[in-house]
């Protein structure tokens, strides 16, 4: 199995040059860095704050989806980690890194280790909107 270097549920602000420093090897051609940030608008309607809620289970979730993906042959390294509590617009929710040979794998990896994350994280979105009202919004 390749390096699984960084998996976080964490109430911490993610650190992305981390998450692109821990994935950098010499026999990798390319490390693609996702990050997924909070936004102002959601479905036309302002966004003034989100709050991220995680079943205990979620860093094992994390993680079994993290060493599934290390253990495809393209992938060198991988870190992956998900923020949870109260965040603002701007501030980065998930980080998504992933170094293999050459680019096309590294995009299309990555892009297919956030939509599983995406798809399976035990995790909860609950978004507060400037005029007064919120929606849950269910991630799996």
């Amino acid at each position: 199995m390749n390096e699984v270097l960084i998996v976080e549920v964490t109430e911490s602000p993610l650190d992305i040059d981390a998450h692109e420093r821990a994935v950098r090897r010499s026999g990798a051609g390319a490390h693609v860095v996702f990050c997924g940030v909070v936004r102002d608008l959601d479905h036309d309607r302002a966004v003034t704050e989100l709050f991220y809620e995680a079943h205990p289970s979620a860093v094992d979730v994390l993680r079994e989806v993290a060493e599934r993906f290390a253990a495809m042959p393209d992938v060198h390294a991988l870190a992956v980690s998900h923020r949870i509590g109260r965040l603002l617009v701007g501030d980065v929710a998930l980080v998504a890194a992933v170094s293999t040979a050459h680019r096309r794998e590294a995009f299309d990896i990555c892009a297919q280790l956030v939509d599983e994350v995406k798809a399976r994280l035990p995790v909860w979105k609950h978004q507060q909107f400037a005029d007064g009202t919120d929606e849950w919004v269910n991630c799996p």
